[in-house]
């Protein structure tokens, strides 16, 4: 499955802009059509040797240096995928969540250019991954038809949805 299908299905119809940066992440901008808001979206990759998903999100400046989005760069929301194997899934963060967390520049905040994800399945954990996976659950949501939200995670995996 492709993360525009997982978007699909929890979205419906949208409007797709790829960005030039980022694109191992499969950076887009979407504008949904229900709403009309846009919501920057990408990918988060496992890799081999910690726990969780890794994703970046950065623009560059007039100097072709990497900067973090800013507040104004976001849209309404930061859209996080993560596919692996049987297991699919989206973190929908709202912007003032991802001002609040310090993963967007502001003019009081640095702000990320990359980050982690801890999914439910993400259980051999530290105490920093721990922590930031719990604010995370509540933003995260299963993509089983695409309405499906973390408390239903352990129905979900009890009646074999993943794999």
């Amino acid at each position: 499955m492709k993360m525009t299908d997982i978007l699909h299905r929890y979205y419906g119809d949208f409007d797709l802009i790829k960005e030039k940066w980022n694109e191992d992440y499969e950076s887009i901008l979407i504008k949904t059509k229900y709403d009309q808001k846009y919501k920057r979206c990408r990918l988060a990759k496992k890799t081999p040797k910690k726990e969780g998903y890794f994703t970046v999100f950065w623009k560059k400046d007039q100097e072709n240096k990497n900067i973090p989005y800013t507040d104004e760069d976001l849209g309404d929301e930061l859209i996080i995928v993560v596919i692996d194997g049987c297991h699919c899934g989206l973190f929908i963060i709202p912007k003032e969540v991802a001002i609040s967390k310090k993963i967007l520049s502001t003019k009081d905040c640095k702000g990320k250019m990359s980050m982690r994800f801890y999914p439910p399945w993400c259980t051999n954990l530290n105490k920093t991954a721990q922590k930031t996976q719990k604010w995370q659950m509540d933003y995260f949501r299963i993509d089983i038809d695409g309405k499906e939200t973390i408390s239903d995670f352990a129905v979900a995996k009890e009646n074999h949805v993943f794999c």
